[in-house]
């Protein structure tokens, strides 16, 4: 599945992943492949890339939006690190 993590000023991943663990509002959760459609908040917390042609990598968002639909994710963040 494809992922893209986007700030207001700036494309910050774009590529393949396995999975992918957001900082829910309600609390953590896991996007694989084929999951069903999804749009949720999100809070500040970590946010964790697997696959991809990586091992994994560790972003910690400050809040935002996540869209899952036909295996593209989409993070809107309102801001990150790594």
């Amino acid at each position: 599945m494809t992922l893209e993590i986007l700030t207001p000023d700036k494309t910050v991943y774009e590529g393949e992943a396995t999975s992918v663990t957001l900082p829910g509002a309600l609390g953590s959760f896991e996007i694989l492949n084929n999951h069903a459609p999804i749009i949720s908040t999100l809070q500040d917390g970590k946010l964790i890339v697997r696959g991809g042609g990586i091992k994994e990598e560790v972003f910690f968002i400050k809040g935002g939006v996540v869209e899952a639909l036909n295996n593209k994710i989409t993070v809107l963040a309102e801001g990150i690190s790594n």
